[in-house]
């Protein structure tokens, strides 16, 4: 049986500090063994509609809004969040109808900016996840970020903030992805507690939290596990079903053994045949998974900033997956611009002039050298 020392031992690897008992802070790295499935390769088709949507990015001048003072172009933030990945994913997500990938694409910015993603805090979340009632911690067999939600740790009224605690972690999971996996393992544990024996969340929330998963994190989801299913919830699922698009319902899976699934050494010992002996103590754990996702998150930026800002770029370069992104190698300390994008088209002109000019005299000049 894996114990909580050999997970803290793999967490040990990546400069966290091993300390006895449980553990009570985040899986850094998937178990040996566990990796993504390789990319299919885009075919002639798809690659031509990928470019046309990378260019109607490229284009796009601003972003609309649906409330006053929201409306205005693609910050920063926005640009590197159109990764090369992310178009796909909604081109996929809308069978490879460009034009409709790119009007969802617009929507989710639009969403984004509205509901305030990038400004939803560790501090105002807080509160939400005392209990323990979302938890991300290990990976799958394909190296998913496993994010636990134990509606029996419920500890909150419904509320606006409880749609916002799930989209915070959501990009939490995101934040700690490995490279070449875009997808994440919800694993749902609907054990009943002392005191919340309905585990079930109201159809209203449940269908807004639908919404929000469906149409602004399109082909994030690799799998569902469910566990504990009592009567009420499995009537529960049975009414949300038409909600829930036909490709989703099929990563679902119910009260299976889960090790199957997710690496026992990396599952936790309150989930299905988990061995990792995991405590959640929130003054413990949740310093330090924004500690983990910070870094990460810090880590692409400058990577994507190195890399030349560009939209559209490799979320495997700015996971640390290859050496280069989309533009290719950049000089020490000078981002590129893509040429299309540049607001100097004469220099650039010129400096091409110079070059074959340079190319055309290296004869001379080595005939010169070699007579001398």
């Amino acid at each position: 049986m894996a114990t909580a020392a050999a997970a803290q031992a793999s967490a040990t690897d990546s400069g966290q500090e091993k300390a006895a008992g449980p553990l009570k802070v985040p899986l850094t790295s998937p178990a040996p063994g566990s990796r993504p499935k390789e990319r299919a390769a885009l075919t002639a088709e798809q690659q031509q509609k990928y470019d046309w949507l990378l260019a109607q990015a490229k284009a796009w001048t601003e972003v609309p809004s649906t409330k006053g003072g929201k409306a205005g172009p693609l910050s920063d933030n926005e640009k590197f969040w159109l990764t090369r990945e992310c178009l796909l994913r909604y081109l996929r997500a809308t069978k490879w109808h460009e034009r409709e990938a790119e009007k969802r694409l617009l929507e989710t910015l639009t969403w984004r900016r509205e509901y305030g993603v990038e400004e939803l805090t560790a501090e105002h979340i807080s509160p939400e996840n005392e209990t323990g009632k979302q938890i991300i911690l290990g990976y799958d067999k394909e190296a998913r970020v496993c994010h636990y939600l134990n509606p029996g740790r419920q500890n909150t009224d419904p509320s606006p903030r409880q749609v916002q605690h799930l989209v915070f972690m959501v990009e939490r999971v995101i934040d700690i992805m490995p490279p070449g996996q875009e997808t994440l393992a919800l694993l749902i544990n609907f054990k009943q507690s002392k005191s919340r024996s309905n585990t079930a969340p109201g159809i209203g929330l449940a269908r807004e939290v639908l919404h929000i998963l469906q149409h602004h994190y399109p082909e994030r989801l690799g799998k569902a596990l469910i566990i504990n299913m009592p009567w009420i919830v499995t009537g529960f699922f049975k009414l949300i079903t038409p909600f829930i698009d036909p490709m989703t319902r099929e990563k679902l899976k119910f009260n299976e053994d889960m090790a199957q699934y997710v690496p026992p050494e990396q599952m936790w010992n309150e989930f299905s045949s988990g061995n990792l002996e995991f405590e959640y103590d929130h003054s413990v754990y949740w310093p330090a998974l924004q500690k983990l996702c910070g870094e990460r998150r810090e880590a692409r930026w400058e990577r994507w900033l190195a890399g030349g800002k560009q939209l559209g770029e490799s979320e495997d370069y700015l996971a640390g997956a290859t050496e280069t992104g989309v533009a290719g190698p950049q000089p020490t300390g000078e981002p590129t611009v893509d040429k299309a994008d540049s607001s100097e088209p004469e220099a650039v002109a010129i400096e091409e002039k110079m070059a074959e000019l340079k190319v055309e005299q290296a004869p001379d000049a080595a005939n010169s050298t070699a007579v001398n």
